[in-house]
């Protein structure tokens, strides 16, 4: 129960389709979040999905209730964080999950269009730039709150798209300033850097944009992971998110913590 009596929003919390093998970051993260006894917000442009996650954390007997919202709206993203703070009194957590590549059109940068690269940046930077935006007031009011972003390993490595790489960048940024100007509001704000990931969003969407065998997919990426040759998992994710979320880790600000497989190192 390391999050015992807190409430958690967590954005991107739905699942994008694909296999049903796989589970996603934001998935395994809202459920884990709800195993160790925090109440979750589960945040999704697409509520079936979200409400999905949310249905899989009440029936493990845990609190968790589902609502839409599209990160490139402020409003929306806006009304979701005060319905948080309308049924639980409080915002003790905001995940933000979101992020898209190939899905949205990601290109060398020779080869990507301004449509394309609007919409990296509206989805995978703006959205958490609103998300925090919204929650920092009620957080300071409560003078107590950890904020964790999801960036990508992709920010460091010789990552081909110039969209995904360089709004994942800028999220490690937006996490820092984040950190500094509020750490005297005793608020948090760390960045989770993943690697190479079997879930949905990573594996079965190159798949379904390259008309390749999800299994080939799967096994290239295997492939370049130092560490046993596996790729991770969204629960790897989702316990780098809840170790930087508790007061296990209230002592931690600003960082960037890899998961990775060891990928940073060879």
């Amino acid at each position: 129960m390391r999050l015992e009596n807190k409430t958690a929003i967590v954005v991107g919390g739905g699942q994008s389709g694909g296999s049903t093998t796989a589970i996603g970051n934001g998935r395994a993260t809202a459920m884990l979040f709800a195993r160790e006894g925090a109440k979750v917000l589960v945040v999704d442009r697409d509520i079936g999905t979200a409400q999905e996650t949310a249905d899989l954390i009440t029936e493990e007997g845990n609190i968790a209730r589902a609502t839409a919202a599209d990160v490139t709206s402020e409003e929306e993203v806006a009304a979701a964080i005060a319905e948080c703070k309308d049924a639980w009194g409080q915002v003790d957590i905001l995940h933000n999950n979101v992020g898209i590549s190939v899905a949205g059109g990601d290109a060398p940068i020779e080869d990507i269009t301004s449509e394309a690269f609007d919409l990296l940046i509206n989805v995978n930077l703006r959205g958490m730039v609103y998300a925090t935006k919204h929650v920092l007031p009620i957080m300071r009011e409560q003078n107590a709150g950890a904020i964790v972003n999801i960036s990508s390993m992709a920010a460091w490595s010789n990552y081909p798209w110039v969209g995904y790489k360089t709004t994942k960048s800028a999220v490690i940024a937006l996490t820092e300033q984040t950190a500094a100007r509020n750490a005297q509001y005793n608020i948090r704000a760390n960045v989770i850097l993943p690697g190479l990931m079997d879930t949905p969003m990573a594996v079965d969407t190159r798949a379904r944009e390259w008309n390749k065998p999800r299994e080939e997919i799967a096994a290239e990426r295997d492939a370049k992971v130092p560490l046993g040759r596996k790729m991770g998992t969204g629960w790897d994710v989702a316990y780098a998110a809840l170790f930087l979320a508790s007061e296990e880790a209230k002592f931690i600000t600003g960082v960037a913590l890899n998961v990775d497989g060891g990928a940073n190192v060879v």
